[in-house]
């Protein structure tokens, strides 16, 4: 996992879904203000539903206080786009099938799911500068409360 001060690789490109329009974006181009990029698995799951459910409710006090929100999983811009419209969300949802993001912030680790052992990105969260400075990082993110967990780290900042 990177650590607070470290800056990440931010040259990579990246399918995002924004205002409901599908873009190829270089990661660089999100980071136009202090940006929180919150790491989910799957749409359309019960953890991730509450953690995208939680940052949708809040997604204008961040906006209000200057940082932008990314949501980023493995799902297709076309599933984001439906997910969106499913759950109101009005912020940056980023397809990550090869998880670039993950291998920038050194977070993909060896899961177990029935049985079957793979790789994957751990479910948290990062507050990164403009110029790619990880100023703070949540490992595990508190899927039923992640918005006021996100609020708790920029006031403590």
């Amino acid at each position: 996992m990177i650590e607070v001060g470290a800056k990440i690789n931010t040259d990579f490109a990246i399918d995002i879904v924004k205002k409901g329009e599908e873009q190829t974006v270089i990661f660089d181009e999100l980071l136009d203000r202090p940006t929180i990029v919150s790491v989910y698995m799957r749409n359309n799951t019960s953890g991730c539903d509450k953690q995208n459910k939680s940052l949708a409710a809040e997604a204008d006090w961040f906006d209000e206080q200057g940082y932008n929100l990314v949501a980023i999983s493995k799902d297709t811009c076309g599933s984001h786009k439906n997910y969106a419209e499913k759950l109101g969300i009005n912020y940056v949802l980023a397809s990550d099938p090869e998880y670039k993001f993950a291998e920038a912030t050194d977070s993909i680790v060896e899961k177990n799911m029935f049985g079957n052992t793979y790789e994957a990105p751990t479910r948290s969260a990062y507050l990164i500068d403009t110029d790619g400075t990880v100023r703070a990082v949540i490992e595990k993110v508190n899927t039923k409360d992640h918005a006021g967990e996100l609020k708790d780290m920029i006031k403590n900042l």
